[in-house]
């Protein structure tokens, strides 16, 4: 494992976006040590012309930066990946901002992990090492012109589309991620240990809410137009996709 890990760190790029000059050059100095390529930007408008030129493999994002805020930008990549297709990057948020409501509004803005300044710089590294064997995983998985369907709920699993009834829905690669776990498991219940495992990892180090946010937003998503509920909860054990036919 640690030779695969030093020959991803030969090639990754990581976009680092801070305006406290002490924390950038502490992370910069920290990540190059590690091998890791490694550009910082101090400002909202500066990253994103950075992740619309040249994007980076992973994205340590400071919530608040000038310009445009982190949340924002967060929103915006994750928007122009569901429009052009595109590979989602991996984003780890900074912030100094601890409050639970502060967490799920980063990950509904598209973050995949949320650390808390201030923090030790193994933990950060431990984070982006995670961050990283989950999407090389998800990108060696071969393009597959499958369909999954559970009622009126429709995958494309090579077209990474999403559609109810007809209409198309919008998810991250996260959340797409779960929805195709619980098509695949119809009428399963799933316990939360194994839905962690199975599209965070084992390794994963974030914070305890993060499924549940993430199941709340699959259900603004399915249930936008009125459609009935099928990602159910199971209360003290986890989740199942079943449908009840109530509304």
């Amino acid at each position: 494992m640690a030779e695969s890990i030093g020959a991803i760190r030969r090639t990754v790029r990581i976009l680092v976006v801070e305006d406290e000059p002490s924390i950038a050059g502490f992370v910069r100095r920290g990540l190059h040590f590690e091998g890791y390529e490694v550009d910082v930007v101090a400002d909202g408008p500066g990253a994103l012309r950075v992740l619309r030129d040249t994007p980076p493999d992973l994205l340590v994002l400071d919530v608040m930066v000038p310009g445009v805020d982190g949340m924002e930008i967060a929103r915006r990549v994750r928007a122009a990946e569901a429009a052009e297709r595109l590979p989602a990057i991996p984003i780890l948020m900074l912030t100094a901002r601890d409050a639970i409501a502060d967490r799920v509004t980063g990950l509904r803005a598209g973050a995949d992990d949320y650390l808390v300044k201030p923090f030790d710089f193994d933990e950060l590294l431990a984070r982006i090492e995670a961050l990283l064997r989950r999407a090389a995983t998800a990108t060696q998985q071969p393009a597959s012109r499958e369909t999954l369907q559970y009622a009126d709920l429709n995958v494309d699993l090579g077209g990474r589309t999403v559609h109810r009834d007809g209409r198309g829905i919008h998810l991250t690669a996260r959340e797409f991620d779960l929805v195709v776990l619980f098509l695949r498991h119809p009428e399963q219940v799933l316990p939360r240990a194994t839905i962690m495992s199975r599209i965070w990892g084992d390794d994963f180090f974030g914070d305890s809410n993060v499924l549940e946010v993430f199941i709340a937003n699959i259900r603004r998503a399915l249930e936008a137009d009125g459609e009935r509920r099928l990602l159910q909860t199971v209360r003290g054990v986890g989740y199942v996709l079943r449908d009840s036919g109530g509304p």
